[in-house]
């Protein structure tokens, strides 16, 4: 059985360990903060559950957990031939990470950055070994969408790319082959528009953010609206990544003053419960004016 790390034990982290779990490979949760590895492993324990009640899962729920163990110290990289960093969109954290992760690990293994914005190439330029360092960018929520970005940085050798194309296969997801490495990549360019165009029908009283929401799932057959996943991933997330397309020189993304309102307000999404749209307990959702913050 191989051995796979997660650095990062938020939403994306501890889906991606699931998943990778799910399909058989020992899997180490590390996290900087604890409690965000005990919280991860509750979700994940939930998650298994559900889909083994549903007959959606492979293995059984208990055996899937057994496969995932939290881990305080960063060097049971050393036994690992997989390390996928999933951390917060910070560049400068993630570099640490793969300089750290180069350092320590035997040159066999492969380093995967779950970025969603920034270029593979600038995460693996402090390296000696760039060679070895790949995009992997999943799509959330991990356990239930099929789709994860593999993206080829300019040093990315062409073996690793191929065992992470054929790694995101074994997981049971359908990789898309991003051969150039440009901010945002793929999916994230696409989602991001649709995302701004609406925001920005919202922002001038045209329309509201449940009927573009529907409009995406009515209309276009998006399986969840554009703000629904926002309010998944985390609005000080998405204001992290439009900055962080912004720093890369890319002007059209550029974070919305409006958004930084709402950030700044604390409604963060659904782990705080009030994003785009308000939660209650049992998940039953209300859409926020977002225009009362202008």
């Amino acid at each position: 059985m191989e051995n796979v790390i997660v650095i990062g034990a938020g939403y994306m982290g501890g889906g991606i360990a699931q998943v990778v779990a799910q399909a058989g490979y020992r899997v180490y949760l590390y996290d900087s903060k604890p409690s965000a590895v005990d919280k991860s492993l509750d979700q994940i324990r939930w998650s298994t559950e559900k889909l083994e009640s549903k007959g959606q899962l492979k293995d059984p729920a208990k055996e899937v957990q057994g496969r995932i163990s939290a881990t305080p110290d960063l060097k049971i990289a050393t036994r690992c031939q997989w390390a996928f960093e999933a951390v917060y969109e910070d560049m400068e954290l993630k570099n640490d990470i793969f300089k750290e992760l180069d350092n320590i690990c035997p040159v066999q293994t492969i380093l995967a950055s779950n970025t969603s914005s920034i270029p593979i190439t600038k995460l693996a330029s402090g390296t000696k070994h760039p060679d070895r360092i790949v995009g992997v960018h999943f799509s959330g929520p991990v356990p239930l969408m099929p789709l994860v970005e593999v993206i080829k940085g300019d040093k990315t050798s062409d073996a690793v790319f191929k065992a992470s194309l054929d790694f995101v296969i074994a997981l049971n997801k359908y990789p898309i082959k991003v051969m150039k490495d440009i901010p945002g990549f793929v999916m994230n360019r696409v989602s991001s528009a649709a995302f701004r165009e609406g925001f920005d029908l919202v922002a001038a009283g045209i329309t509201t953010v449940d009927d573009v929401d529907m409009a995406m799932k009515w209309g276009v057959g998006w399986r969840v609206g554009p703000f629904e996943i926002a309010d998944n991933a985390g609005l000080d997330t998405y204001l992290r990544v439009s900055k962080a397309y912004k720093d890369l020189g890319d002007e059209s993304f550029a974070p919305r003053p409006l958004l930084e309102k709402i950030v700044q307000s604390g409604r963060l999404g659904r782990k705080v419960n009030k994003g785009f749209y308000d939660y209650t307990p049992d998940g039953q959702k209300t859409p926020f004016d977002i225009t009362s913050l202008r």
